[in-house]
């Protein structure tokens, strides 16, 4: 076949097929060009998912009649004129394809007038062409019809999805915008039926509690810029809202980000809102969150994808760093503890905890003793005799944990002293996780609940916390606080270990030397696929050197070790996952108040290392209420 150039309307069809994919497609047009025009009011009508109608009434700034015709030609824009304009876009539009491109495929209606005109303009195109043009009078603004679409295009029509489908995109864009735009006043009728309108007041948590529900938007957390850390950046703002840990999803779709008004797809910020929730949720876990990214034009290129929904940063570390710190420290800052309530028990998180011996602790609970096979059998009497239960304080398998590390053991000679804090030790690492701001209102311990959880009192209520997972916390910062001030403590074995492994693992060993010495691993090569362990880090000290370099083997093979960023990291949440105090454990009275103190010391305290849930809260509220006492 010769090489010839393409007829006017076979390319037309090309560029429409770019660019009007589906109904949304023009819905996603036509709202852009009405929020560049500066509109406070959009109305936007669909019939049959957009195949039959799609209407948008605005009260923007109209088309002034001698270009009314012009704006339905190709490349025809009010938004750019030089090449150099594209580096610095202020709009959502640019491009001059959209309307020539919907016109192409539908019978397309324009009503518009402008403030210095006293009538408007009625324009009708039918696949591409002017079939009328005449006065009218119209307020001023603009209202786009279009009807029937892809009638002149059969194949493309067919392959559009069901009417459902169709309105759930139109329905997800809409609200897209209205969080983009808070200050503008949206409304979306479909099939005669109102199913989406916001009030316009500029505040975008109004607009998502439309979009998210009431309960929803309770739990979220307001995302605040901040700040610049280096002149040598670019200024970038981020604001918004996220979600508190214990809310969360299965997927990443929750994750709704914006640059500049505009909506964006990109899987690099969607991780960094997920990394910024590293150890405060599980790992397949995501959470809700609508961001706001700020930066100046010229710094990003929008002049990627026909959809505009891809953009390129001239610093993207940058832009990566904004999100994550700024979405942290909101976490950090304002995370609630979970309400306690019925869905707080479901089966599969009930017993979460008691991952280390599950059967063994369902067994024994009827009779009394402990699922942990190195606990004692304590001789509790069946009484409470007052303020504090019978809890034996001399728990000799419970000060091998390390719970104590970082605080001499004080036992009260008077019941009255039994709620005060343990003494720091002096010249310890941890002395300064000991001496940070409290970051929990502070608790007394009532007691212990199916020697797993800890029920304690505070200023708001009534507290359960899982002690397993409290644990886990404390040693999890314990271990990253020595790793910054590097007092990493390791203790060395009475008598050398050697260990022979398979020679993957060997090499594996070989290749994270580094990192195992990090925290507390003292290991040589010994020949071959031998290795001799001199040392071990000082809360694993209780356990058999091949045991203890066997478990941490496990997870370096699979990588994948829940909330880790980094090596040091997947070592040390293993660490801190075998020392733990396990559920099933029976602890004194001294211990879990300990315990507690410690973990109100704590940066995140609401948490384990793996993202799970440390404690639950009811309110006294909530407390009386279901008494029947309000």
């Amino acid at each position: 076949m010769p090489i010839q150039l393409l007829t006017e309307m076979v390319a037309a069809h090309i560029a429409a097929g770019e660019v009007v994919e589906r109904p949304v497609s023009v819905v996603k047009e036509l709202l852009e060009n009405s929020i560049d025009a500066g509109t406070r009011t959009i109305r936007v009508e669909i019939e049959g998912g957009g195949r039959r109608l799609i209407r948008i009434t605005d009260d923007g700034s109209g088309i002034a009649r001698d270009e009314v015709e012009l704006a339905f030609a190709r490349h025809a824009t009010s938004k750019l004129r030089a090449v150099e304009d594209l580096s610095n876009i202020h709009t959502l539009g640019f491009r001059g394809e959209a309307l020539a491109s919907i016109a192409t495929v539908a019978q397309v209606t324009l009503v518009t007038r402008t403030d210095e005109e006293r009538a408007g303009v009625l324009l009708r195109l039918e696949a591409g062409r002017v079939v009328e043009q005449r006065s009218i009078g119209t307020p001023i603004g603009t209202v786009m019809t279009v009807e029937n679409l892809f009638f002149n295009t059969p194949a493309r029509f067919k392959f559009l999805k069901a009417e459902a489908t169709e309105r759930r995109h139109i329905d997800t864009l809409i609200t897209r915008y209205a969080m983009a735009y808070p200050g503008v006043r949206f409304s979306l009728i479909q099939d005669g039926r109102e199913t989406f309108t916001t009030s316009g007041t500029g505040d975008l948590a109004d607009v998502l509690i439309e979009a998210l529900g009431m309960d929803t938007m309770r739990e979220m957390l307001e995302v605040r810029s901040s700040g610049r850390t280096r002149t040598d950046l670019p200024e970038i703002s981020v604001y918004g809202y996220t979600s508190a840990p214990h809310v969360n999803r299965n997927t990443r779709s929750h994750i709704t980000l914006f640059v500049n008004g505009r909506h964006i797809q990109d899987s690099s910020l969607t991780y960094a809102v997920g990394q910024a929730y590293h150890t405060l949720m599980p790992a397949d876990r995501y959470p809700i969150a609508v961001l706001m990214i700020s930066l100046p034009p010229s710094e990003l290129d929008v002049n990627v994808h026909p959809a505009k929904t891809e953009v390129r940063f001239s610093s993207p570390d940058a832009v990566f760093s904004a999100i994550h710190r700024s979405v942290r420290q909101a976490v950090i800052s304002q995370s609630p503890i979970p309400p306690l309530n019925q869905s707080s028990f479901r089966a599969r998180e009930a017993y979460e905890s008691f991952e280390e011996a599950p059967s063994a602790f369902m067994a024994n609970r009827g009779n009394g003793r402990s699922a942990v096979s190195n606990q004692p059998e304590l001789d509790l009497p069946e009484y409470d005799a007052g303020r504090r239960g019978q809890h034996r304080s001399d728990s000799s398998s419970f000060g091998r944990t390390g719970l104590y590390s970082g605080y001499e053991r004080q036992a009260p000679t008077d019941p009255s002293e039994a709620s005060q804090p343990l003494a720091p030790t002096v010249g310890r690492g941890v002395d300064g996780f000991a001496q940070r701001p409290r970051t929990l209102p502070p608790l007394r311990v009532v007691g212990q609940v199916a020697a797993c959880y800890i029920v304690a009192e505070g200023p708001a209520g009534m507290y359960l916390i899982d002690q397993h997972a409290a644990h886990e916390r404390i040693l999890y910062e314990q271990f990253m606080l020595e790793q910054q001030t590097k007092q990493t403590v390791a203790q060395h074995t009475l008598e050398t270990a050697t260990v022979e492994l398979t020679a993957e693992a060997a090499r594996l060993i070989e290749a994270n030397l580094e990192a195992l010495t990090s925290v507390g691993f003292d290991i040589e090569p010994f020949g071959g696929d031998r290795f001799r362990v001199r040392a071990v880090p000082s809360i694993l000290a209780d356990r058999a050197p091949e045991e203890s370099l066997a478990a941490i083997l496990e997870d370096l093979e699979s990588g994948a070790e829940p909330g880790a960023s980094t090596l040091e990291a997947q070592i040390i949440l293993r660490v801190c996952k075998a020392a733990a105090v396990k559920a099933g454990q029976t602890l004194s009275y001294d211990e879990m108040q300990s315990l507690i103190r410690q973990l109100e010391h704590t940066a995140s305290p609401r948490t384990c290392p793996h993202g799970r849930p440390t404690m639950m809260h009811m309110s006294a509220e909530h407390l009386a209420k279901a008494f029947g006492r309000t």
